[in-house]
């Protein structure tokens, strides 16, 4: 199981590093939430970012 998730994780590294750049939402001022969007937009990747490191240290982290 470990083995099968290490590449999808991986990927999702590399994933999340492109979204990073949010230039799409710089001209946006629409509000969503209380929050403007682009604000909104880092708040939920630095969850996905939380999420994505948790998994990392769980499930791929090398035990000694």
């Amino acid at each position: 199981m470990k083995t099968m998730l290490k590449p999808v994780l991986y990927s999702l590294i590399v994933l999340l590093f492109i979204l990073h750049n949010d230039f799409w939402f710089w001209e946006t001022p629409q509000i969503v939430l209380g929050l403007p969007v682009g604000l909104l937009y880092h708040i939920l990747f630095c969850l996905a970012a939380s999420l994505l490191m948790f998994s990392l240290v769980k499930f791929v982290w090398r035990e000694k």
